[in-house]
């Protein structure tokens, strides 16, 4: 009896695995496998997703990156007109400058030239003295006197000096360049030839050649340091050193102005030139 109960119980117990397996649509291994293809595909889509989101962010970051360099663009275009609208200032500034320079060089050849004494009048004519026989009279010794001797005329000076500051003003740089040579060389001991030493200088500095121009008006400080043109030819060579970029000779001569020349107006200027290149 108890072995065909336990066979019944067997039979019990069998019977609904066929309902089980009808249920699920097959038998346990293509379930497994059914559900093993979807977890597969759940993780593809997990990684799709965490590449989708990758790129995203990376999109956002390259678009954070497209904004600030259109802010950097925006920022750099008004500091360039900035720059414009001061290179512009500067330049006026300059002209005004040397408006000032010409009319104050006028004023000093004017000056120069009221303070020179007017020629002595010729002696009145002496009733010659009997001469003696040809003979008896000695040969003249040396060659006569040359024109270079003789008194410079300082009409002709001012205007030789005037001639070439007008091709300054005008902005025929080379022009005055030749002009203020030809004066030196005419009038190398005048009132006026430190000014045109300086002239020169600046002559060159205008037309960029900054390394000429450093050379006259060091030149200028050596040949007439007691000129009141020296505090000008020293700002003049500290702009050519800046432009060479030769900061610190820059620094040291403009120091050397402010230390040597106060009260000038180069040395107000280098003050603030100082101040800008710290």
């Amino acid at each position: 009896m108890p072995a065909v109960c336990r066979i019944c119980l067997i039979l019990a117990l069998a019977v609904p695995l066929p309902a089980t397996a009808q249920l699920f649509g097959g038998n346990s291994t293509e379930l497994a496998a059914q559900v093993q293809a979807l977890r597969q595909k759940v993780d593809a889509l997990d990684v799709r997703l965490l590449k989708l989101e990758g790129l995203i962010q990376q999109n956002q970051e390259l678009l954070g990156l497209l904004k600030e360099v259109e802010t950097l663009k925006a920022d750099v275009a008004k500091m360039r007109g900035q720059g414009e609208m001061q290179a512009h200032q500067i330049d006026t500034l300059g002209k005004r400058q040397n408006d000032l320079y010409v009319d104050l060089d006028q004023r000093l050849g004017e000056l120069a030239k009221a303070a020179k004494p007017a020629p002595a009048p010729a002696p009145p004519p002496v009733a010659a003295a009997p001469q003696a026989p040809a003979a008896d009279v000695p040969a003249p010794s040396g060659p006569p006197p040359t024109p270079a001797a003789q008194q410079l005329d300082p009409l002709v000076e001012s205007r030789t000096y005037e001639a070439a500051l007008n091709h300054f003003r005008e902005a025929n740089y080379a022009g005055a360049i030749a002009g203020f040579k030809g004066f030196l060389k005419a009038y190398p001991d005048s009132a006026l030839a430190p000014n045109a030493q300086y002239w020169i200088g600046y002559s060159y500095y205008a037309l960029k050649d900054y390394k000429t121009a450093l050379a006259h008006q060091q030149k200028l400080v050596a040949a007439y340091p007691g000129s009141a043109k020296v505090p000008d030819a020293l700002l003049n060579i500290a702009t050519n050193q800046i432009a060479l970029d030769n900061l610190d000779a820059a620094k040291k001569t403009l120091e050397d102005l402010v230390s040597k020349h106060p009260g000038t107006n180069a040395a107000t200027l280098a003050s603030r030139r100082l101040a800008a290149l710290k």
